[in-house]
């Protein structure tokens, strides 16, 4: 069974730094590209950022190119979001995902709130 866990989310406050973490399992975690979502109320989901299986190339959204990382470690089976210059308008639910043949799994999502 595909299980994805997301932890790491926060308040912080403008410009501030957090880490989001996914640990995946139920499947073969570095044969998989991985993802980061985020969904607010009201608008549609979006793809933030993508890692390929090996992690030597990632994507991301112009909204968040050159403040946010993403990265894996697969013998932790774990993929890292780490965001940086933090704004209000990266308030969000972030979830990760991962696309297997033909189904898509998520984790249950982590709340990232961006307020002074």
């Amino acid at each position: 069974q595909v299980q994805l866990v997301e932890s790491g989310g926060g308040l912080v406050q403008p410009g501030g730094s957090l880490r989001l973490s996914c640990a995946g399992s139920g499947f073969i975690f570095r044969s998989y590209a991985m993802n980061w979502y985020r969904r607010t109320p009201g608008k549609e989901r979006e793809l933030v950022a993508s890692i390929t299986a090996t992690g030597g190339s990632t994507t991301y959204a112009d909204s968040v190119k050159g403040r946010f990382t993403i990265s894996r470690d697969n013998a932790k089976n774990t993929v890292y979001l780490q965001m940086n210059s933090l704004k209000p308008e990266d308030t969000a639910v972030y979830c990760c995902n991962v696309r297997i043949r033909y189904s898509s799994y998520w984790g249950q999502g982590t709340q990232v709130t961006i307020s002074s």
